[in-house]
Parts: structure tokens; C-alpha cells; sequence
């Protein structure tokens, strides 16, 4: 397998797919499989093998033909590409059920990412420890960034203080944020802002499974 060039300018969807890639990457190696095909990789990420291949070759990544992927090289490739080469703090802004949730998640640090602290406004929650995480003051945002380093944060807030949390974190430097605050935040062109909507993705479910019992009696009359 050879590296023909630099990945920049990746396009989006390219990127969204490169931590499936990894994820099964590492479950091949782990699984003791030493060469992948295309059409292996493309089963175990949920994606069929012409996008696996066109995705790649963004990355100038190509397997031997005949022969498929060095599994634990293409891992490693992909892991630099996205960063998991060093683990990256990220501050976690809402110590409520789901903030809580993420902090105890034992996920993260697979994937490049440790939790570096836990913010809440709420008193009653300030001090309380939460995933192994001492929950500090929202008024400590600033420090906690500038003392961990800190370039990313998760909102796990109510809706309505998610806004001003978004202009606290970029105030206070952060330039990527995942929103699990089931609102539309605003932020700066140069802010990456990626948007979880549980509720929204439910919902989108619940449509396919409305539609699809509701062609149920007609495919039965036709059978009938």
C-alpha cells in the first residue's frame, strides 16, 4: 500500500464516514484479520465497497490489487488523519442526566477524546462528581479552557441556555463544538458546530415506521 499525497480538502461526507472506516478497522485487527478487501471493509463499516474505494483514494490510501488493505497500516493512516493520534480534551458544558452520561462514557478515549472537566450552572450541581469529574462553575468556563488547552466542548444543556453557552465557548477560544441541545445555535463561519438531535432522528424513524405499517394492509390485499 502506498501514501500518494495529503489528505486536505477531504470532502465532508468523506470525513463523516472516516471514523466507521476506523471502527471496523480496529474490530478487523482485533478479530485477528491482517488484509482487508474493499468489499470486507464496506460490510463491516455499513457502506457499499465503490464508496469505501472513492473514500480512500481521497486519502491516497490504495490497497494491492488482488490482495486488499494492510488492515493495522490503513487504521493507523486513517487514525492521523482524523486526529486520534493524540488525545484531545474536551470540556462537557451540563452535568444534568446526559452530561453526566457522556462524562462517565468509557468510549471516548478509544476514539482520541478525554474528558478534561464537567460544567454546570446550576449550584446544586457545582461540586458534585460526575464520571470521575469534579463539576466546576460555569463562571470557571474560561480557566477550565485555558488551563486544559481545551479546543473542543459538548453542549448537553437545556435549550434555552445552549445559545449562551456556544458564545461563552467561542468567547473563551473553543472552535469546535458538538451541540446535543435540541436547538439551532448560531455561531462564527470559522466555528465547526456538528448538531445531535436524539428527539429529531427518533422522529425521522418513527415516520418510516408509520409508512411502512401503513403499506403493510395493502401489500396484504394484493397477496390476498
Amino acid at each position: 500500500m502506498t501514501i500518494l499525497r495529503s489528505p486536505a480538502g477531504i470532502p465532508d461526507a468523506t470525513v463523516a464516514r472516516l471514523p466507521l472506516y476506523l471502527r471496523a478497522l480496529d474490530e478487523l485487527a482485533a478479530s485477528g484479520t491482517d488484509v482487508c478487501s474493499s468489499e470486507h471493509l464496506a460490510t463491516a463499516a455499513g457502506v457499499n465497497s465503490a464508496i469505501v474505494r472513492k473514500d480512500l483514494s481521497h486519502l491516497g490510501s490504495y490497497g494491492t490489487r488482488g490482495v486488499g488493505y494492510d488492515v493495522r497500516f490503513l487504521a493507523g493512516h486513517i487514525a492521523t488523519v482524523v486526529g486520534q493520534t493524540q488525545p484531545w480534551p474536551v470540556v462537557i458544558v451540563g452535568a444534568g442526566h446526559l452530561g453526566s452520561a457522556l462524562a462517565a462514557y468509557q468510549g471516548f478515549g478509544a476514539r482520541g477524546v478525554k474528558v478534561a472537566a464537567v460544567v454546570d450552572a446550576d449550584p446544586a450541581l457545582v461540586g458534585t462528581v460526575v464520571g470521575g469529574h469534579e463539576v466546576r462553575a460555569i463562571d470557571a468556563l474560561a480557566d477550565v479552557i485555558a488551563g486544559g488547552e481545551v479546543s473542543l466542548a459538548i453542549i448537553a444543556t437545556p435549550p434555552a441556555a445552549a445559545q449562551s453557552v456556544a458564545d461563552a465557548l467561542v468567547a473563551a477560544g473553543i472552535t469546535s463544538i458538538l451541540n446535543f441541545a435540541p436547538t439551532a445555535l448560531r455561531v462564527p463561519a470559522e466555528v465547526d458546530l456538528r448538531q445531535v438531535d436524539v428527539a429529531a432522528e427518533l422522529q425521522i424513524l418513527g415516520y418510516h415506521a408509520h409508512h411502512r405499517r401503513q403499506a403493510e394492509p395493502a401489500e396484504e390485499a394484493v397477496l390476498s
